[in-house]
């Protein structure tokens, strides 16, 4: 644990007390991040940030605020600390925000989750802008006399965070992060532009792709929208990339929290222990993944961390609920906030599911969309490929998906088996069945 940062929370937890509060947390983050993107073979942009901030919740006679300052000297801490007080008591009466009860914060696991890159100290400014160099002069090449741009960007960053309150939890997490991005746009009939990307996000810079494979992947993916069109309106098999299946997911999701379930805006609220998808469908947030991105021993209101299922075979087994919400709604709280959520990988690859498919439309891309939390309904556009006989032969465009979050996972039919490790959604290919997907 950073012993500067732990003397300052401390600090601050009697300083709140003293000027009033009943109870606080304190909230400490150091951070650096180094970018630098390309265009043009020349840097368009070179960003370094150092960054510290308190983030300070204040509870004072039923009352609660939050309030943040980037002014760490204790000086103007005192009169930042009192100020929050004082208004704090100022407020309307909020008497379900409480700090949570410290039996949540027991029996924390003691493991070493590998977050941090030993190796990151050593990262040059010449190190960055070849990586980048080498990822434009790929998709460059890759993409030829088709190329109209082409943008090449590394992150990386180093992260620090202590957490504690006055009721008796201390926590401190360190970690490491790693991003790389290409972006292409291309010539095509007419005046079309298609555009495409490739990324990787990784705690250690070894567990990236090569910046060559980055480029090439994004020129690839760009050159492979030449064409794009709609097709006539159809119902087919569907297959959502691995790194897309995200998007998808995401309206599904909402609807898993404690905020959505309170405020009556959730259609999974009453479907605890029932099916709400294909059986083929088992989600599982884990925050022991050595080197997850989203990896943690404990979170945001100090619970300490489990790995729990939250879908099984299709049946809807918990909800992401925080402490504040579990008080409103009378339920047990769970978490407030996702890990690494997983879906479990099948056996096969997209290549040979698409053979047996025949006809479909495997999907690499969404635009725009919706999606309604209260009933399920969801709509957005897409972009991919119509596969025939297992191949491509036609990148699609400008056409749409409609349909209700209940309805389109109970159509999962297979998953294929290569989840995406880059993001803290490790999801694989999803293939879906009797899809009706809008076009002409």
């Amino acid at each position: 644990m950073n012993k500067e940062m732990f003397d300052l929370a401390s600090w601050v937890i009697k300083a709140s007390k003293s000027a009033g509060a009943d109870d606080c947390k304190v909230n400490l983050d150091n951070n650096r991040s180094v970018e630098i993107s390309y265009r043009d073979r020349q840097p368009e942009n070179i960003k370094e940030a150092s960054t510290k901030a308190l983030n300070i919740e204040i509870y004072a006679n039923g009352r609660f605020s939050q309030q943040s300052t980037s002014d760490l000297r204790k000086r103007a801490l005192q009169d930042f600390i009192a100020n929050a007080v004082a208004a704090t008591k100022l407020l309307a009466e909020d008497p379900i925000r409480t700090l949570p009860d410290p039996k949540y914060f027991q029996g924390r696991a003691e493991l070493e989750l590998e977050l941090v890159d030993p190796a990151y100290k050593s990262l040059t400014p010449e190190n960055r802008h070849e990586m980048v160099k080498r990822m434009e002069k790929a998709c460059l090449q890759e993409g030829g006399d088709k190329v109209i741009s082409v943008t090449a960007q590394e992150e990386d960053g180093f992260q620090e965070s202590l957490q504690m309150t006055s009721n008796g939890f201390a926590g401190f997490a360190q970690g490491t992060y790693y991003s790389v991005f290409a972006e292409m746009t291309a010539k095509d009939e007419g005046d079309r532009r298609p555009n495409s990307y490739s990324y990787a996000v990784a705690v250690s810079r070894k567990d990236l792709p090569s910046s060559e494979a980055i480029g090439v992947q994004a020129a690839q993916r760009t050159l492979a929208m030449l064409g794009a069109k709609k097709i006539k309106t159809a119902t087919l098999p569907v297959i959502i990339e691995n790194q897309n299946v995200g998007r998808m997911f995401g309206g599904f999701l909402a609807a898993m929290f404690g905020r959505s379930i309170q405020q009556k805006r959730s259609f999974l609220a009453d479907k605890k222990g029932q099916p709400v998808a294909s059986k083929l469908l088992t989600l599982i947030d884990d925050p022991f993944i050595k080197g997850g991105l989203g990896s943690r021993l404990f979170d945001g209101d100090g619970f300490s961390a489990k790995k729990r299922t939250m879908i099984e075979a299709g049946v809807l087994q918990e909800f992401f609920i925080d402490w504040y919400y579990s008080r409103k709604l009378g339920w047990e709280p769970t978490s407030g906030s996702a890990a690494n959520l997983v879906i479990p990988p099948g056996q096969r690859t997209v290549k040979a599911i698409m053979k047996d498919l025949g006809r479909g439309i495997l999907i690499n891309g969404f635009i725009g969309g919706n999606s309604n939390p209260t009933t399920g309904d969801t709509s957005i556009g897409i972009t991919g490929h119509l596969f025939e006989n297992g191949e491509p032969v036609q990148a699609v465009a400008e056409m749409n998906i409609a349909d209700n979050h209940l309805k389109f996972w109970n159509k999962l039919i297979e998953v294929a088996n290569d989840p995406f490790l880059y993001s803290s959604r490790r999801f694989p290919s999803l293939v879906f069945e009797n899809i009706v997907v809008s076009g002409l």
